[in-house]
């Protein structure tokens, strides 16, 4: 199972009022020269920005984002070629062999270059920012200094899982677009076409653990995600050290991305304990809970940020939780 990128995706599972709005802006005349998509992860936000390019870019036709695969406009978009099209997220590192943490001000740098040139097709130019809530302090001066003199017809798609993180200023100068995960209906009709070799039960097992988001889905079906959400269950009803903590550890890290996977479900799993609590009430109203879920977060943040041992991570969370 192989799910395509965004900007070869040619369907989008939901969102009908937000593509609506595009196109109404648009037809009106009036199209914001900034959008700032935001929604959780997984749900579709880029998928979104790059049908709303294509259709700019193939002159805005009908009255759907929707363009045919087989359109010469669709085709070089996913293939990275369009002239009018400038496609900007995290660079690699090669020194580190893996991409940065952050964007930096060489990554948004390019955008000013792209701006000043004329559209090479007459038409729209367009520039999708992905992941705009890791922009670091150089590189969102540099972005506002561009949001702030915007070039006639032009857009700049932000796409963004942290808009809070966004400076208020960026925030500002942008159309806010925000995405909501999808409903069950939704998240049936989206699964049967991602996981089309995967029985029934399991992707209701796998929609369930992904909280309305299909992109997340995929992710944890390439991650042996019920598995993990069984180990997670199994660590809150019985805890683990010692022994236990290196077996579940040596489980998790035989999958390429297990700690982030294990850590974002045991987040999951402990907020939603958290939920419960204060609808339900109990010992310290959920606060030693909340002060877990902050730890956790803090260590997968810095073990990602600064490339940090994970078999260590990883015990170190099981032991801040058998110490709650």
């Amino acid at each position: 199972m192989i799910a395509a990128t965004p900007g070869g995706q040619g369907w989008l599972a939901g969102h009908e009022a937000a593509e609506a709005t595009l196109v109404a802006e648009a037809a009106a005349g009036r199209l914001h020269h900034a959008w700032l998509i935001a929604g959780p992860k997984g749900i579709g936000k880029a998928t979104l920005a790059f049908r709303f390019a294509r259709w700019l870019l193939a002159g805005c036709p009908g009255t759907r984002l929707a363009i045919a695969e087989s359109d010469p406009v669709f085709r070089r978009v996913a293939a990275g070629t369009h002239a009018d099209l400038l496609a900007i997220g995290r660079s690699f590192d090669e020194k580190r062999q893996r991409h940065r943490t952050e964007i930096v001000a060489d990554d948004v740098r390019p955008i000013g270059d792209f701006l000043r040139r004329t559209a090479a097709e007459g038409g729209w130019r367009v520039v999708i920012l992905d992941d705009a809530d890791l922009l670091n302090r150089h590189a969102a001066n540099a972005l506002l200094k561009i949001l702030e003199e915007p070039p006639p017809r032009a857009v700049l798609i932000l796409v963004s899982s942290s808009p809070g993180r966004l400076l208020p200023t960026i925030r500002s100068r942008c159309r806010l677009l925000r995405l909501a995960p999808l409903d069950p209906p939704q998240m049936r009709l989206a699964l049967e076409r991602l996981l089309p070799e995967e029985d029934e039960a399991n992707r209701g097992l796998l929609a369930g653990l992904a909280r309305g988001a299909p992109g997340r889905v995929v992710e944890l079906a390439g991650e042996d995600g019920i598995a993990m959400a069984e180990l997670v269950r199994d660590l809150l009803d019985a805890g683990a050290s010692g022994v236990a903590g290196y077996d579940l550890a040596d489980r998790v890290l035989r999958k390429e991305q297990g700690l982030a996977t294990f850590l974002g479900l045991l987040g999951n799993a402990i907020s939603e304990r958290i939920r419960n609590t204060a609808r339900h009430g109990g010992s310290g109203s959920g606060t030693d809970w909340l002060a877990a879920w902050q730890d956790l977060r803090r260590i997968r943040t810095e073990t990602e940020r600064f490339n940090l041992d994970k078999r260590q991570a990883l015990l170190s969370s099981l032991d801040l939780l058998s110490e709650r």
